[in-house]
């Protein structure tokens, strides 16, 4: 009997919740920051009062202006990796994010964990892009 459970045994895997497709910290996206923000002003913009549900998360905006802007083009705005880490990505693992640890890379917004990670993530950022591209689709689980 023992000898036939083992196999059985062997299948079993815990079951692990897939991770939000957005970075999010109470259902708020990208720690309140407004995406439209890092466009306009060349960085990070805390969001106000003004919300809209995108991909299963609250974005914030400062004003109606930029939730005008995401709501008309919501993906020249959303960052990439779904505003997770996107150096962690590179690597292949998921990491929450930084407001002040951004780069606009080609009209696209990237956010990191955290200024040293930031730095590496700008020693190659199109190896990096790449590397994370090629990393996204199994990390969320």
């Amino acid at each position: 009997t023992i000898a036939l459970a083992t196999p059985a045994l062997l299948l079993a895997r815990p079951a692990f919740a897939r991770e939000p497709e957005i970075y999010q910290e109470a259902g708020i996206a990208i720690d309140g920051s407004d995406p439209v923000g890092y466009f306009i002003t060349n960085g990070p913009v805390p969001g106000g009062d003004i919300t809209a549900q995108y991909k299963g998360a609250t974005w914030r905006f400062a004003d109606q202006a930029s939730a005008d802007a995401f709501a008309a083009n919501p993906t020249a705005y959303e960052p990439a990796f779904g505003g997770y880490c996107a150096f962690a990505a590179s690597r292949g693992y998921l990491a929450p994010t930084t407001p002040e640890a951004w780069t606009i890379y080609e009209d696209k917004l990237y956010l990191n964990a955290n200024l040293r990670a930031r730095e590496l993530w700008l020693e190659d950022v199109p190896g990096n892009i790449a590397k994370g591209e090629a990393n996204w689709p199994g990390i969320l689980g």
